[in-house]
């Protein structure tokens, strides 16, 4: 805070890993060409005979030895692998490797996960049935818990300053970036690497969520099996990955020359109090999100032109989204742009809004709308314009970016186009 004015929070830096590839650069222009990075599972934890076996699956991923070593590796799950991975490509997006002025204090880690370390949790279970609990890794718990992503992630870049996980599901990115945001807006931090990682593909999750009769059975073809707003849509696909931001105050990222990809102006946080799994069918609580959320960047509901959406390709999810839409920006709805980025990623549950914030601030920055992809047959009760199946250019000046998740947790960012 600046004399008595909260500080403005820039986005400077980003990198991203998922099912579409392992560098930013790769990941963006297959979002753009309407490319699925949904496929057969190759290389997960999960048993080949488990009924799902299909994902946004990151393929053939190796970490850079400079982050992790060979030795070092192994004692980490790969949500932790993928944070560190996309965290370090956002540090030297942001020029960070170059020159800045920050005290470590003053710089900062706050990563979303929604559930942890599971295929680590898996493997090190099966190692106490079958060959007793001294066969279980002296590194099982930094290798599971939640906060080891944000850990790790400071002790490889020397930030001294705040450094947690929030976990609230599939909220957990969209939470971890307004918290980073907040702590930028008052003062307290100059520099925030924040987002959301996660890695489930393993059997407990994929069984877990398949038995609930949340995921997509259409596995025939996995390019297609997620589509959002379609009326075919039968439920999510699992993704895995993480999508890492440079949050900075404004000023201080001016001065130092940085590239300001988008302002993050206003976020909301709301709960559906409604039940643990399904969505408020009215959009109650996701409604209230992005009230607030507009409310707190201090624009009317008409300045926005884009929502990446929450869009899990469910069908209550997709339905109870559009209406929550609808309620807040009334006949603005039908102007705007929505459009779900899950349809070529997968759910990446709690990554997923990290990922999707990148995607925003990549349209507010490049004057592109990803596309929803595989909206064949739009669902006449999801009636506004999703961007089907192919990308669009249009001056985006505000997008704003939901993320929903079980608990009826809610979070919506709003960002803006950088203009001195």
């Amino acid at each position: 805070m600046t004399n008595g004015k909260l500080n403005r929070v820039a986005i400077t830096g980003m990198g991203a890993i998922c099912g579409l590839g392992h560098s930013l650069p790769e990941i963006w222009k297959k979002i753009k060409d309407g490319e699925s990075g949904i496929s057969k599972v190759e290389h997960s934890y999960a048993d080949k005979d488990l009924p799902i076996n299909i994902a946004g699956e990151v393929k053939n991923f190796t970490i850079n030895e400079e982050l992790l070593s060979a030795k070092e590796a192994p004692r980490y799950d790969k949500f932790i692998h993928f944070a560190l991975h996309s965290a370090n490509e956002a540090y030297l997006n942001a020029g960070l490797d170059k020159s800045h002025n920050y005290l470590p204090e003053k710089m900062g880690c706050i990563i979303g996960v929604g559930m942890g370390g599971f295929p680590f949790m898996e493997k090190e279970h099966n190692n106490f049935k079958n060959k007793g609990h001294r066969r279980v890794s002296p590194f099982f718990i930094p290798s599971v818990i939640p906060n080891m992503a944000s850990g790790l992630v400071s002790i490889r870049m020397n930030l001294r300053g705040v450094n947690f996980t929030i976990s609230s599901a599939c909220a957990s990115a969209g939470h971890a970036l307004s918290t980073a945001a907040t702590e930028i807006m008052a003062g307290r931090q100059d520099l925030i690497i924040s987002g959301g990682a996660e890695s489930v593909l393993c059997n407990l999750p994929y069984s877990g969520f398949n038995n609930m009769k949340a995921l997509s059975k259409s596995i025939e073809n996995p390019k297609t099996t997620s589509r959002p707003f379609d009326v075919d849509r039968n439920g999510f696909v699992m993704g895995e990955g993480a999508g890492i931001l440079v949050l900075e105050n404004l000023e201080k990222a001016k001065d130092r020359g940085a590239t300001i990809y988008a302002e993050l102006i206003g976020f909301g946080n709301s709960s559906d109090a409604h039940h643990i799994t399904a969505p408020h069918p009215e959009g109650i609580g996701a409604s209230g999100c992005m009230q607030q959320a507009l409310e707190s960047a201090g624009i009317a509901p008409e300045k926005i032109d884009y929502i990446n959406a929450h869009g899990t390709s469910t069908p209550l999810g997709d339905i109870a989204e559009t209406k929550a839409i609808k309620k807040v920006f009334g006949e603005h709805a039908y102007s705007l742009k929505v459009s779900s980025t899950k349809s070529m990623t997968g759910h990446l549950l709690g990554a997923a809004g990290g990922v999707e914030t990148i995607f925003s601030s990549l349209a507010i920055h490049e004057g592109i709308l990803p596309p929803t992809i595989n909206l064949n047959k739009q669902d006449p009760e999801c009636d506004l314009d999703y961007v089907a199946n192919k990308a669009k250019t249009m001056n985006v000046e505000y997008a704003l970016n939901n993320s929903f998740g079980f608990g009826g947790t809610n979070s919506a960012l709003v960002l803006k186009k950088f203009r001195d």
